[in-house]
């Protein structure tokens, strides 16, 4: 035990005096010990986006449009135009006014029990198309990179 008890009075005493002796440490230079040399590196990223498109479209006022043949306006003084007309709505307090058809022409058939065609179409304001689109897209990129050292 006296053997083990000395070697460990020995070393603290060494490690005391080092200390109180202030003894600087000395770099030593570090010699590479090779001509030449690379080094590659390789990064890959991956990710995921997930995105929604909204679009929405919207009528300010009004279209309407009259084809046809063997048709005609009842009234040949009046336009084939519609007269237009102001409408109001107030919802939650919010008026809104938009220009809208009043009275439209009436047509009749040129001649009674031949071949005709007549449409009329009528859009009014609002919402007129709604699109959503959801798509997922999956990016991944790889940067490889090598460096070429000599001495």
């Amino acid at each position: 035990m006296t053997i083990f008890g000395k070697t460990i009075w020995n070393i603290a005493t060494s490690a005391v005096v080092i200390l109180l002796t202030g003894a600087t440490a000395q770099a030593v230079p570090v010699v590479p010990n090779f001509t030449q040399g690379s080094m590659t590196s390789t990064t890959t990223t991956k990710s995921t986006v997930n995105e929604t498109i909204n679009s929405m479209d919207y009528n300010t006022g009004y279209q309407w449009s009259v084809s046809g043949t063997g048709v005609e306006v009842i009234d040949t003084n009046k336009s084939i135009s519609p007269t237009t007309s102001s409408v109001n709505a107030t919802i939650n307090g919010t008026t809104t006014t938009w220009t809208g058809v009043g009275s439209r022409p009436n047509f009749k058939q040129s001649v009674p029990g031949a071949a005709f065609q007549y449409t009329e179409t009528m859009m009014g304001p609002g919402l007129t198309n709604h699109t959503i689109i959801q798509r997922e897209t999956y990016i991944e990129s790889t940067t490889e990179t090598t460096s070429v050292f000599t001495q």
